[in-house]
């Protein structure tokens, strides 16, 4: 499922015009990025929660060529499903 295709099901769910929900939605995922970009955790009860995690400077290899590189130090995110999430998927 896109954007396109959540913005269509939730309209359709809620009874709000299309261009409502994805206003809505592009501020909420908007809101969630800031937050996290900013180092909080984000939880969504039921959802999961959004948080900032660290990689530490490493180690690799060129597959190609075999040969050692530095991969930098950088910053990513983790998603924690809830319970509720998993059991719904499992």
């Amino acid at each position: 499922m896109n954007k396109a295709e959540l913005v269509d099901k939730v309209a359709e769910a809620t009874g709000k015009s299309k261009k409502d929900v994805e206003d809505v939605l592009t501020a909420a995922l908007g809101s969630v990025v800031e937050a996290v970009a900013a180092g909080d955790k984000v939880a969504l009860p039921g959802f999961g929660s959004f948080q900032k995690s660290y990689r530490a400077a490493r180690e690799g290899r060129n597959p190609q060529t075999g040969a050692t590189i530095q991969i930098a130090a950088s910053n990513g995110v983790k998603f924690s499903a809830a319970a509720g999430f998993k059991s719904a998927v499992n």
